[in-house]
């Protein structure tokens, strides 16, 4: 076997390890919704206590991206990955242990904690170890992997469940976790000549020095004019995925169609699949069909203005195939295209910075999440109930602002640069 060929395995083989950590740190983020009715028994809590135990993981895993992403400029990817892996580990271990309510929070604070330091680090790697021309689709790929964690933590975690029990339907991907930590410490690699395949490097971008001076850093890339317009974007779109498809989809479902929990899980599973073969089809579209970043957001960001729309004037008289259509193509829209927006930001600076710039790009989904949960609650509480559930004006009204917003991230992201040239 020559070099060439050693060299394409190998890093196929560092691919599958940290996209198999990316399917765990999916798994966890969906995973409360699926194990609520045990969780609720077991330690006794009302729904205020429930979210409070899912969205421990949110904060950490937002607050974090900034640290993490100065971490794989300066320690490299894979002692941040190795180190962060073990910690969720550890923390996914103690949740199914958990005594008691706050023991469980804790430890889902460490599960967040734990599972921040897995995408920034990965796509860093992936820029010293694929092509520029590649980049797009590895990603999209890496992103398909998340969209598998998704639906593993749905109808496969539930199956489980039922037949192990919650607790030790947790501890199995804890103990996952620890081998995936421990094969990626031996065999992920910052750069192909830490693994004598200096020769592939020829045609991938090589690290500059790095500068550790993290007000430089941060300064360089606040005053990327063109950073901005991507972040107000990204704002938005977490806006929507976490703020309704994360929290008030299902319920949506289920108070103006009258669907039971059963079909609304599965219109809701439409947003995993469209991750799961989309992403990477927005990956070969970014690299080798449209050969730009920004048509491909500016685009999808259209659709989605349309999906959108097309709830608000006609609501309650959608066919079921349309939601799930509708539902699929707004999973397109929110979720498979955030790679490109990723990939994207990472070409707009010098790989010395890449993982800082990406580390705070990604801050602003969950900023755009923390914002759109309570504020979609609040609209929803104003509007009042009728029977013990939402009205369908109360729903339409908060359509109407995911539409309005999903008009300004249009004109958001319209403002955007395009880098494809950059990755030639």
């Amino acid at each position: 076997m020559n070099t060439s060929q050693s060299f394409v395995r190998y890093r196929w083989l560092i691919f599958w390890i940290l996209a198999a950590q990316y399917l765990v740190v999916y798994f966890h983020r969906v995973s409360p919704a699926v194990l609520a009715p045990e969780l609720v028994i077991a330690f006794k809590m009302s729904g205020t206590n429930l979210g409070l135990l899912a969205s421990a993981y949110f904060y950490p895993y937002g607050i974090m991206q900034v640290p993490v992403g100065l971490l794989s400029d300066s320690w490299g990817s894979r002692k941040t990955i190795t180190l962060f892996a073990l910690l969720a580990a550890i923390g996914t271990l103690l949740f199914g242990l958990s005594p008691w309510f706050s023991f469980a929070v804790g430890s889902r604070v460490l599960v967040g904690l734990g599972v921040s330091a897995i995408f920034i680090p990965t796509m860093r790697l992936f820029s010293v170890w694929f092509k520029p021309v590649e980049y797009a689709r590895i990603s999209g790929a890496f992103m398909a992997i998340g969209g598998l964690g998704w639906f593993t933590a749905t109808i496969p975690l539930a199956f489980l469940t039922e037949i192990f029990g919650w607790r030790i339907s947790v501890i199995i991907p804890g103990l996952a976790t620890i081998i995936l930590s421990i094969l990626t410490w031996f065999i992920v690699a910052d750069n192909p000549a830490q693994k004598r395949f200096s020769s592939e490097t020829k045609e991938r971008e090589v690290p500059e020095e790095r500068h550790n001076n993290l007000l430089v850093n941060l300064s360089v890339i606040l005053k990327e004019k063109y950073f901005w317009p991507i972040a107000i974007w990204f704002i938005f779109r977490g806006g929507a995925l976490f703020g309704f498809f994360g929290l008030w989809a299902g319920p949506y479902l289920i108070d103006i169609y009258g669907f039971s929990k059963q079909i609304a899980g599965n219109i809701l599973s439409m947003v995993a699949f469209a991750m799961i073969f989309v992403s990477p089809v927005m990956g070969h579209l970014s690299d080798k069909t449209f050969m730009s970043r920004k048509k491909i957001l500016v685009s999808t960001s259209l659709l989605n203005c349309v999906c959108w729309l097309i709830f608000v004037l006609y609501q309650e008289h959608l066919t079921l195939i349309v939601i799930y259509i509708n539902f699929f193509l707004m999973g397109i829209t929110v979720s498979s295209v955030g790679t490109i927006a990723i990939v994207a930001t990472r070409e707009l600076f010098p790989l010395r910075i890449a993982g800082t710039a990406m580390g705070m790009m990604n801050v602003f989904p969950f900023i755009g999440g923390v914002l759109f949960q309570p504020l979609l609650g609040y609209i929803l509480d104003r509007a009042g109930k009728i029977h013990g559930t939402y009205t369908p004006s109360a729903y339409r009204l908060i359509i109407w602002i995911l539409f309005i917003t999903s008009v300004l991230a249009l004109i958001s992201i319209m403002f955007s640069k395009e880098t494809y040239k950059k990755a030639r």
